[in-house]
């Protein structure tokens, strides 16, 4: 049985603006009054947007408490966020695996990238990404399809900066979860760039679009949707769960499900409220809290910094189509020589585009002239975000608001969390670093920018459950079953012991995977 909080959602019937011109929408791709008052979170930033403001989640029912600045985007729905996600799709390495250990941060991770590489090819096959293959150690190079091409600007910024650096600065195209050739029964990215709106041709990865046709083809699935889960049901007696209760958001009647077996995948900072929620008379901190680690070392990735700039000498070159990916520039701080007064390192992802219609010209906005103008393509852009990695810290953590609840009378989390010195210093060189790649690659007119960053903005919450070798310092084990009860499993970002600087969903995926196939073995043995 999969228990689902949200509505239903049935791949391509209920894509219901997938295939609308921009014309069609009512209010043109623009937001209400009332929605910018229903989803004040949702408003910080980008992510407000006329065609997928029904898959996101209201603050009114579902509010939650900023101890510092926090920004929560949730989508309480079938799928969730795999309809939203943003598909780059990149493995770890020891390097990352490694650093917690080396560097004395947090806990070691009890796994290593041997453990986990087997299901990175399983995933990658199953899913679909689509990459090109660079031999680069700290960015493994995975079972991909093939990949989409970089434009000649593109192109000319990667050589350039491949000779300036001697070759240990890269610039690739991304890896990601857009199918570049068929996979059971779904035909490649159309290049369209409405991901988020659900794809009708199954073009990237989704929940609804890849792994629940699977689930369901088995005949064995059951799916319950507008049920909450609020807490594991834990026997004092076998030291095991032995099912949940959720509450129906629909009738707000109470329901107990009974299983041998709990994979706990709320999103991480849902799956800690889970499990403070659970077993409370034993622990009363919750049920995986008797390390005094559960709902601590929130982890995000920073960004909202980075720059761009002009680009003189294609005028008469362009590009086919809408392509739902960018290019990707993979670490190089504090790696072999690079050395910094800082832990750990970034990424960069970005594009290069040419101007479009709407571009502002000041002198000619009426008449025969302008309408000349937006008929030809503007002037070469290029730019770039960095992505940097959050070091796990005791101290950003969440806990239950006592004072407050939600619309079914449930109490929400409240978030104590923010960016320390080491990320701060981390920004400063994100920036300084882009904007010297893109002056040493000939770039004009460069502007940089950082906005600040609150924590949750990337999208990639992680920790509050992690993984480790010792129960007295984890919540997990090196198989993601809870310490205190180990027939509960959890793989989301609740379980990451450390951020790294890349995309964490596809790492995500391959411990969901590795600890599925650990369970079963585990319950074929009798010993779950």
């Amino acid at each position: 049985m999969m228990l689902e909080r949200g509505k239903p959602l049935e791949h391509i019937k209920d894509y219901k603006t997938a295939s609308l011109d921009p014309w069609e929408f009512p209010h043109r791709g623009r937001t209400t009054d009332e929605q910018k008052k229903k989803y004040p979170v949702i408003h910080r930033g980008w992510a407000a947007a006329e065609a997928v403001m029904d898959s996101r989640t209201n603050e009114e029912d579902c509010p939650y408490t900023e101890v510092k600045p926090f920004t929560w985007w949730r989508s309480y729905q079938m799928g969730g966020r795999s309809l939203l996600w943003g598909r780059q799709s990149y493995r770890w390495s020891d390097l990352d695996f490694e650093a917690n250990a080396k560097e004395g941060v947090g806990v070691d991770w009890p796994i290593r990238y041997r453990d986990i590489a087997p299901w990175y090819d399983y995933v990658e096959k199953f899913a679909g990404i689509s990459g090109s293959k660079e031999g680069i150690p700290h960015l493994p190079d995975g079972q991909f399809l093939p990949p989409m091409d970089l434009n000649c600007v593109e192109k000319d910024v990667a050589a350039r900066i491949k000779k300036q650096y001697g070759g240990n600065r890269h610039l690739i195209i991304g890896r990601t979860a857009n199918l570049t050739a068929p996979i059971e029964g779904r035909t490649q990215c159309q290049f369209r760039n409405r991901c988020w709106e659900g794809c009708p041709f199954g073009g990237y990865f989704s929940t609804q679009s890849s792994t629940l046709p699977a689930a369901l083809k088995t005949g064995n699935l059951t799916v319950r949707p507008f049920s909450i889960v609020t807490k594991i049901l834990y026997d004092k007696d076998t030291r095991k769960a032995k099912g949940v209760e959720l509450l129906d958001t629909e009738t707000n009647q109470t329901y107990e499900y009974y299983a041998r077996l709990v994979f706990l995948n709320a999103s991480a900072l849902n799956s800690a409220w889970v499990l403070m929620n659970s077993a409370v008379d034993v622990w009363p901190g919750g049920l995986g809290s008797s390390s005094g680690e559960l709902g601590h070392n929130v982890m995000d990735h920073h960004y909202n910094l980075g720059a761009s700039g002009t680009v003189e000498g294609f005028e008469d070159s362009y590009y086919a189509g809408r392509r739902a990916n960018g290019f990707y520039i993979p670490r190089f701080a504090n790696i072999g020589n690079d050395k910094r007064d800082f832990l750990r390192g970034y990424g960069y992802q970005g594009s290069a585009s040419r101007d479009g219609w709407s571009r502002e010209i000041a002198e000619l906005q009426i008449g025969a002239d302008y309408k000349e103008a937006i008929t030809e393509p503007g002037t070469w852009k290029i730019g770039a975000t960095g992505f940097g990695e959050i070091l796990p810290n005791h101290d950003n953590h969440i806990y239950i608001d006592k004072q407050r609840k939600d619309k079914w009378g449930l109490h929400v989390l409240a978030m104590d969390c923010e960016l320390k010195e080491n990320e701060l210093k981390m920004r400063k060189a994100i920036v300084a670093d882009l904007k010297e790649m893109l002056e040493n690659a000939g770039v004009k007119n460069i502007q940089t920018r950082d906005n600040g960053h609150a924590m949750g903005h990337g999208i990639h919450e992680m920790g509050t459950a992690r993984m480790g070798l010792d129960p007295k310092t984890s919540v997990l084990n090196k198989n993601n079953q809870v310490w205190d009860a180990p027939n509960v499993l959890v793989t989301d970002g609740a379980c990451m012991t450390s951020s790294a600087c890349q995309n964490p969903s596809l790492t995500y995926m391959a411990l969901t995977a590795r600890a599925a196939d650990f369970a079963v073995s585990e319950l074929k043995k009798g010993n779950l």
